[in-house]
């Protein structure tokens, strides 16, 4: 049995004469935080949406615990949560209805037990009962940011993928949520794919990170290793330097 969680080989995906994704080679072990750093435009959502088969891909492997989900009909969603950028909560559900959604549209669970389970987890990432009635237009950033994540893991998955999680936080309130995803990742045992381009939530919360430029995973390696690292590109993203060899369209 592989050792990899997810394994990619040779993606490709272009939109129209734009190439987006341009021959990605990433493996993601299993249990493993991996995250994914580069600038906005650099595919890193589309890299996402492959994995999770909202995209098709152009050509190329993506394998999930050995199977290949490229070009085939079989269910991997059930496996996968999803913490969304800006935390994408339904405005029109409650906060427990949002948590419970999962359990109330696929699993047909009934509403009471429904609301105690979405309960339960609101608890672990620190949310009191009462907020579980709340809109959540009720809710302050941070606590929408928990709402999302209790909403991720809600239903045990083996692969949560966090979509700039930290997002629109002040630095206290990101560091609150990197803790949250590191201990419910780890309470579930599950393999987490991060993309971010905060270097401080980066560091914090990956065992590794990959830097993806130009549709290339350039660079791979341990958070030690990109600290010691000479690649040119990783090093002027890392300081944000707008002196290098990545230049900025204005």
């Amino acid at each position: 049995m592989s050792e990899n969680k997810i394994e990619i080989r040779n993606l490709y995906k272009a939109f129209g004469k734009k190439k987006v994704l341009d021959g990605v080679n990433l493996d993601v072990k299993k249990g493993e935080s991996l995250v994914v750093i580069g600038g906005s435009g650099t595919g890193k959502s589309v890299l996402i949406k492959c994995i999770q088969g909202l995209l098709i891909p152009d050509d190329g492997s993506i394998k999930i615990d050995g199977e290949e989900v490229v070009g085939t009909s079989k269910n991997i969603h059930e496996k996968m949560g999803m913490l969304f950028q800006g935390a994408a909560l339904f405005d029109s559900l409650s906060v427990w209805e949002n948590v419970a959604f999962v359990l109330l549209e696929n699993n047909k669970m009934a509403r009471k037990d429904a609301r105690l389970e979405a309960i339960r987890v609101l608890r672990q990432v620190g949310l009191a009962p009462e907020v579980a009635d709340l809109s959540p237009a009720e809710l302050s950033g941070g606590m929408q940011k928990r709402v999302g994540l209790a909403r991720a893991i809600m239903n045990k998955p083996e692969i949560i993928f966090f979509d700039e999680p930290t997002t629109g936080l002040d630095p206290i309130m990101a560091d609150v949520i990197n803790d949250l995803i590191i201990e419910s990742a780890k309470g579930l045992g599950a393999t987490t794919l991060t993309i971010t381009h905060d270097m401080a939530s980066a560091r914090k919360i990956a065992d590794r990170i990959a830097m993806l430029y130009k549709g290339k995973i350039i660079w791979a390696g341990t958070v030690k290793d990109m600290d010691k690292s000479d690649n040119p590109y990783l090093k002027q993203f890392i300081s944000g330097n707008s002196q290098g060899p990545i230049q900025v369209e204005v």
